[in-house]
């Protein structure tokens, strides 16, 4: 069940929920997006694709998504463009941080915070970031 200030990333929808009463709820959300749970309802709802089936409605708040970019673009408050990096070092610990599935072709995002240096087996210069679109 859901718990208050449990964050997610929204990956999208899958072919069971286009007939749930409550899919306009879910489809609400951005695809690769994160949010954190600030509100629990207590009205529990018929799912067919959880495990209890049973889902009970949640309040969400868009948080900041974090990613890996190069060191010199990483300036905070500003906006730039990303791509995947096309890694495939899959045991990498910041392979999802540089592989992003919801990246589109010269998307552009604002950089809200600069957080560590990354450690990368290639030898690039990463740093973690987070950004909204």
């Amino acid at each position: 069940m859901a718990k208050k200030d449990f964050v997610f990333q929204y990956l999208g929808s899958i072919q069971d929920c286009r007939d749930c009463p409550l899919r306009n709820i879910c489809f609400l959300l951005s695809p690769g997006k994160y949010y954190r749970i600030i509100n629990v309802r207590e009205k529990e709802h018929q799912c067919k694709i959880h495990d209890l089936n049973k889902v009970v409605t949640v309040e969400v708040e868009e948080i900041p998504v974090p990613i890996a970019i190069d060191k010199k673009m990483a300036i905070e408050g500003s906006t730039t463009a990303i791509l995947n990096k096309d890694c495939d070092n899959i045991y990498c610990p910041n392979f999802d941080l540089c592989n992003l599935p919801w990246v589109k072709e010269n998307m552009k995002v604002k950089i809200e915070n600069v957080g560590e240096n990354l450690k990368c087996p290639k030898g690039k210069d990463l740093v973690k970031v987070y950004v909204r679109w």
